[in-house]
């Protein structure tokens, strides 16, 4: 090819949230020329932070708590520290309240968490996470990656077989305290599935076996230290960024030898969907987002009063009461209902990182699960969830900030109707992505491909989807110059 003909870039990927940042990034520690394109005007799509509520609060405004980002295979790797990004492990990782006091805490050390839930079920606890523990580094390899065989099937089997079924009939079958079972189902309700359907035990086993192995941590300063930190390895490595850049179709963007698109499959469609065979379009318009989230940012004169001391120390509060309340919350935003009870999901990120929030003042970080394009302002049931447990901290609220569906996707245009997991979950999508591709990070067209959480592993700050379609970008760069 010509010099003057040859593309300026040879990728150029649409999105500077953390799949689209790790997309770049591998791509640059090729050799390869990226740009990165970013419609909002500062990077991190789900990894931003930002004063939404009163001066020197600082509030992620999607996710929070990290344990996919420390336990996974990509981002560990990088030298993201010598970018400004610190690591902060809280006392305790999870701490799941009742209303008698008690709580299912979940530590560091699968040992201490055992030790808390009573002999019985601490022996259950044991048997059910050694072994992935144990085993974690492959257990992660093989969890987070697209659809492959296992190195090491018989480490891995019984854990297989447990991630299939239900956390409802899981818990059931294996705890009889309602700590253990309220703790394991509260990791595997972050799935935004029915605790009774097929599957939805697994994220509560990723989820908690990822936390004994390597913590539950928050970034220091903010989500946002992920994405800058990220940004700023690209910016060494050679690669560009541009933000403030809505994009329309791939044909306004610079010549490149591929497309890699950290979009949902809707916004495939607008921006590439000429560019695919009709049936591939089809595929993508059936494609079935989940349901929404409700988000609340509060800024806290003090510390919330929980009556259990450990969810005084913990990073993260799962809000719900029993596995049963949990349960029949869940299933009832699946079917479109919104919970009189909601599981509220909480994060004190100022308990631990004192840039969070003026001294002496903390910030809260908050959001329910709620039916797809939910319209109900949900937050008067998710203060009287936490009031619960923490009778009296509402008179600690300064402010509060509240984002419901509709304001999720306008703040980023992949959490169509507040859905801000990429699409429901199931087997098929964790596996093989949205259309069932053995490849599933490919397109019918050779130079666009698809970086998204909606490809597998799904979502969660890991930049594995952006790494896995890197690399399906190199190979299929190698193999056509080979050609």
């Amino acid at each position: 090819m010509p010099a003057a003909s040859r593309p300026r870039y040879d990728a150029v990927v649409v999105g500077a949230g953390p799949n689209g940042l790790s997309a770049a990034v591998t791509l640059a520690m090729a050799g390869r020329g990226v740009l990165v394109v970013e419609g909002a005007d500062r990077i991190g799509g789900g990894a931003r932070t930002a004063e939404v509520t009163l001066p020197g609060f600082a509030h992620d405004l999607c996710s929070a708590i990290h344990p996919l980002a420390v336990a996974t295979p990509f981002l560990p790797r990088l030298p993201l520290d010598r970018h400004g990004l610190e690591w902060v492990h809280p006392e305790v990782l999870v701490a799941h309240p009742l209303d008698d006091g008690r709580a299912g805490v979940l530590r560091r050390s699968l040992e201490d968490t055992a030790d808390g839930l009573g002999d019985a079920d601490g022996r259950a606890w044991r048997r059910l996470f050694r072994a992935p523990l144990h085993a974690w580094d492959d257990v992660a390899g093989q969890l987070v990656a697209p659809l492959s065989l296992p190195r090491h099937p018989l480490a891995l089997a019984g854990t297989a077989l447990q991630a299939l079924l239900p956390a409802r009939g899981v818990m059931r079958g294996m705890f009889t305290g309602e700590e253990a079972q309220a703790l394991f189902t509260g990791a595997a309700a972050h799935a935004f599935m029915r605790l009774d359907a097929p599957f939805s035990a697994a994220f509560g086993l990723v989820l908690i076996a990822a936390g004994h192995a390597h913590g539950w941590p928050l970034a220091r300063g903010g989500s946002q230290a992920i994405a800058d930190a990220l940004a700023s390895y690209l910016v060494e490595l050679g690669g560009e960024i541009v933000t403030g850049w809505q994009v329309r179709s791939v044909e306004e963007l610079p010549p490149a030898e591929q497309y890699l698109l950290d979009v949902t499959p809707r916004q495939l469609l607008g921006v590439a969907g000429h560019r695919f065979p009709p049936r591939y379009q089809r595929q993508l318009q059936r494609y079935a987002y989940g349901p929404g989230a409700f988000k609340v940012d509060y800024a806290l004169s003090g510390p919330v009063p929980w009556r259990n001391a450990d969810a005084r120390r913990a990073g993260t509060v799962h809000v719900a009461g029993t596995m049963e309340e949990l349960a029949a919350a869940e299933h009832a935003v699946v079917q479109g209902r919104v919970p009189e009870r909601p599981f509220v999901l909480v994060a004190q990120q100022s308990l631990f990182d004192g840039t969070r929030a003026p001294a002496g003042t903390h910030t809260l970080w908050a959001y329910c699960h709620v039916p797809h394009g939910c319209t109900e302002d949900m937050t008067e049931r998710m203060e009287r969830q936490i009031d619960r447990f923490a009778p009296g901290w509402r008179d600690l609220v300064l402010a509060r900030a509240t984002r419901g569906p509709a304001d999720l996707e306008a703040y980023n245009p992949n959490f169509v109707g507040g859905d801000i997991a990429g699409g429901n979950h199931g087997v098929h999508k964790l596996l093989a992505g949205p259309t069932l591709r053995l490849r599933p990070h490919t397109t019918p067209d050779p130079t666009i491909f698809l970086c998204s959480s909606s490809t597998p592993p799904g979502p969660g700050v890991h930049g594995l989807c952006g790494w896995h379609a890197a690399r399906a970008a190199l190979l299929a760069q190698t193999s056509r110059r080979a050609t």
